[in-house]
């Protein structure tokens, strides 16, 4: 089954394909942006972490650090005349790179490709309050804090507690190391962590889980994942990082489909497509349905 087909979207992007006031945060790895599958997209990026050559993108999405980053570019924003369309392509992406080397990532596990390192602390909440100050109206975080901290993860919780005053819809993976339990990203209370299920709608074995997972979350499509990079080029990843922007995506197209709607509207329209948050009692969440979101919305 198709990744769109999973999760219900291809109706949803038959219908939309985002509109420019929605600005989507983009916080991951550097990003090709000058790449075909970019062409007339509406891409900006924020000042942020520099690569080798000392800017904020690359030359080719074939660069170590520019994989990720340009794959979960392309999945959100790719025209839609390419072989691979990205899901909110209209929709304006704010682009606030937060790590530029690459190694084994625990967030993504790559067919063959080096994927980023993680974040730290203080860099992530930076380019929360960043991002959420520039515009954005849904935060992408296919990111980890890279140490534990506790002063850090009060600056994160105030980023976050930011992006929640403002409205600002917060997608975060649940991370791959297949623990139970949480994360100073997934434990806030307006987040929406993200579980990888595979192509049978099973949830993936590598997956964390946890109560604040199973509460308020829900699964997407994260087992390997083909998508084509900026540069044109068949790419196949793996993992929650991966699942993160077909939910960032589904909320984006919501926004843009019911302009009227607050953002805790559209929040719950997405949870409550998937099952009802209150009736929830697993570490495991549903899978997302935003063919249900939509129709939740326009009930």
């Amino acid at each position: 089954m198709r990744p769109l087909d999973l999760v219900g979207l291809a109706p949803l992007m038959a219908r939309s394909a985002g509109r420019p006031e929605v600005v989507v945060g983009l916080l991951d790895g550097l990003v090709a942006v000058g790449q075909p599958a970019f062409a007339g997209r509406r891409l900006h990026v924020l000042p942020g972490r520099p690569n080798a050559a000392g800017g904020p993108v690359c030359a080719t999405a074939g660069d170590g650090p520019c994989v990720h980053g340009s794959f979960v570019a392309g999945v959100l924003s790719a025209d839609r005349a390419s072989p691979s369309p990205g899901i909110c392509p209209d929709c304006t992406l704010l682009i606030r790179p937060v790590f530029a080397g690459h190694r084994a990532d625990p967030l993504a596990a790559p067919a063959g490709c080096p994927t980023p390192l993680d974040a730290s602390i203080e860099e992530l909440a930076a380019a929360v309050v960043q991002a959420v100050d520039a515009g954005a109206r849904v935060l992408n975080l296919s990111v980890a804090p890279e140490r534990p901290s506790s002063s850090g993860h009060r600056e994160l919780t105030a980023a976050l507690d930011h992006a929640a005053a403002r409205g600002v819809l917060t997608v975060v993976a649940a991370g791959n190391q297949g623990r139970l339990g949480s994360s100073v990203l997934t434990r806030h209370p307006w987040t929406i962590p993200v579980v990888g299920y595979d192509s049978l709608r099973r949830p993936m074995d590598l997956s964390n889980l946890g109560g604040s997972i199973g509460t308020r979350g829900v699964g997407a499509p994260g087992r390997a994942v083909v998508h084509l990079n900026p540069a044109e080029r068949p790419l196949v990843l793996s993992g929650t990082s991966v699942a993160v922007p077909f939910v960032t995506g589904t909320l984006a197209l919501l926004l843009s489909c019911f302009p009227r709607a607050t953002p805790a509207e559209v929040r719950a329209a997405v949870l409550r497509g998937a099952a009802r948050p209150s009736a929830r009692r697993s570490v495991v969440p549903p899978l997302l349905d935003a063919r249900a979101a939509y129709e939740h919305l326009r009930g």
